[in-house]
């Protein structure tokens, strides 16, 4: 597609793959966990991650999560 650019694999100056920043910002948005909620749920699948570094990520990379994920959203009258 033209004028689509791929998600990074990492982000340049971030300890995480982008895979585990995405998945921490998206059940933010998405369920709305808490951050702790949040870091207990990365630590059950090995990632240590602390409750601080998934707030700066969430205002860091969450806005533009929120916009993605309300275009995805079903309009009403959607079959």
């Amino acid at each position: 597609m033209v004028g689509c650019r791929p998600s990074p694999t990492t982000y340049p100056g971030y300890r995480f793959p982008a895979a585990v920043i995405h998945h921490a910002v998206w059940l933010y948005h998405q369920f709305s966990l808490s951050l702790r909620d949040i870091e207990l749920i990365l630590a059950e699948r090995g990632v240590v991650v602390s409750h601080e570094s998934i707030r700066r990520w969430c205002l860091r990379f969450g806005a533009d999560f929120a916009v993605r994920l309300r275009k995805r959203r079903s309009t009403p009258g959607d079959t």
